[in-house]
C-alpha cells in the first residue's frame, strides 16, 4: 500500500488534536520537550488495563497512586493490602505479578528502559514491555493491544483468521511504527481503535487513515480482524457458604496459586474451571438456601449457590480464617463473585 503521506505522520497529526485525556498520560509531544511519562504510572496503568475498560480502571489507578505514589512504596506494601485494593478489577494473577514486579524493580533501583530487559520482569509480556519502552522511554517498540490489532488488521485487510493472523498483523504494525514519537504513535493507535475504528460500526468518515485503509476499500471493514469460530464456554456449578456469628462472617484466604489466588473469600466447595464443586459444607448442621449468583470468568461460566449456616458448631471450623464484621464487608477486598454473594446474604 502506497500512502500519499506517511501513515505515522497522518496519525500523529490527528492524535495531536484528538488525544484522550487519561490520568496516566502526558500530553502529545511532551516527551519531545523532556516531559516523558513516569514509567511507574505507565506500567501500573497498562497492567490495570489488561482485560479491563479504561473507565473501570481509572479510579483504581488514582487510588493506587494516592496510597502508593512510587514503585518503591508499592514494593514495600503488605501483599494482602495490595490484593484487597485490587478487588473488583478481576484477573487476580495480575495483582500478584504487580507485587512481584514492584519488588523486583525496587531492588533494581528503577525500571529498565530496554524492551528485552522489561520482558524479564514478573508479569510483563510482549505488549506491556513494548508499551513501557515506547511510552515511558521513547524507545521504538511495536505495541499491539486489541485496539491496535483491529486497526492494523483493517488497514492492511489481513484476511487470515486469528490467532494465526497475529503474525501478519505484527509484521504490518512493525512496518508503520516510526523511530520518533514512538510512545505517541502507540497511544494514537490505541485511541484510534477505541474511538474511531471500533469493533462494530467503525466511523470511517472520521478516520485520518481512511484513504489508505484496505479494509474500507473492501466495502466491509468491520469483518476485520477475521476471528475463528468460538468454542462453547463450559458451565460450572458450586456453592459458597455464609457462616455468621455475632454480626461477623467467616472469611478464608484462597490459595496463593489458582483462581482468585491470595484473596479473601467466603468458604466454598472447591469448584474450579475444570470441575463442579463437591457440595460439601465446611460445618455439619442446618443450611438455608440463600439464592444463586451467576458470574462469567474468561474460560467458563459459574452458577454459585449461597448456603447460609443456621447451626452453632462454629468451633468445628477447620483451617485458617478470620471473623470479619458484616457491616464492613466492603472493606474485606472480596473478589466480585463473593461481593455478589455477600449482597445476597445481606438482603435475606
Amino acid at each position: 500500500m502506497t500512502a500519499t503521506r506517511p501513515i505515522p505522520e497522518m496519525l500523529l497529526e490527528w492524535y495531536d488534536r484528538n488525544a484522550r485525556r487519561l490520568p496516566w498520560r502526558v500530553p502529545p509531544g511532551a516527551s519531545d520537550i523532556g516531559s516523558a511519562a513516569d514509567p511507574y504510572r505507565v506500567w501500573l496503568s497498562e497492567v490495570m488495563l489488561q482485560q479491563t475498560t479504561t473507565a473501570h480502571a481509572a479510579p483504581y489507578f488514582s487510588a493506587f497512586l494516592d496510597r502508593w505514589p512510587t514503585v518503591a512504596e508499592l514494593a514495600a506494601a503488605p501483599e494482602e493490602d495490595v490484593m484487597a485494593a485490587w478487588a473488583g478489577l478481576g484477573y487476580y494473577s495480575r495483582a500478584r505479578n504487580l507485587i512481584a514486579c514492584a519488588r523486583a524493580v525496587a531492588e533494581m533501583g528503577g525500571f529498565p528502559s530496554d524492551e528485552q530487559a522489561l520482558r524479564k520482569l514478573p508479569g510483563l509480556g510482549a505488549y506491556t514491555a513494548a508499551a513501557v519502552a515506547a511510552i515511558a522511554f521513547g524507545r521504538r517498540a511495536v505495541v499491539i493491544d486489541a485496539n491496535v490489532e483491529r486497526v492494523v488488521a483493517r488497514l492492511f485487510a489481513v484476511a487470515e483468521p486469528l490467532p494465526g493472523g497475529k503474525v501478519a498483523i505484527r509484521a504490518a504494525a512493525d512496518r508503520i511504527t516510526p523511530d520518533l514519537r514512538a510512545g505517541d504513535f502507540a497511544q494514537a493507535m490505541m485511541d484510534l481503535g477505541a474511538t474511531i475504528c471500533t469493533p462494530r460500526d467503525p466511523k470511517c468518515l472520521l478516520c485520518p487513515l481512511a484513504a489508505e485503509c484496505a479494509g474500507r476499500a473492501s466495502g466491509d471493514p468491520a469483518r476485520f480482524p477475521v476471528k475463528a469460530a468460538k468454542k462453547p464456554r463450559p458451565s460450572r456449578v458450586g456453592t459458597a457458604f455464609w457462616i455468621e456469628r455475632a454480626a461477623k462472617v467467616w472469611l478464608v484466604r484462597r490459595p496463593s496459586k489458582g483462581m482468585l489466588g491470595g484473596m479473601r473469600a467466603l468458604p466454598d466447595d472447591g469448584w474450579s474451571a475444570r470441575a463442579n464443586g463437591s457440595g460439601n459444607a465446611p460445618l455439619p448442621g442446618s443450611w438455608l438456601a440463600g439464592g444463586v449468583v451467576r458470574h462469567s470468568f474468561t474460560h467458563f461460566d459459574l452458577e454459585l449457590g449461597l448456603a447460609i449456616y443456621s447451626g452453632e458448631r462454629w468451633r468445628e471450623l477447620a483451617g485458617e480464617g478470620e471473623w470479619w464484621p458484616v457491616r464492613a464487608i466492603e472493606d474485606a477486598g472480596l473478589p466480585t463473585l463473593f461481593v455478589k454473594a455477600a449482597k445476597l446474604a445481606a438482603a435475606r
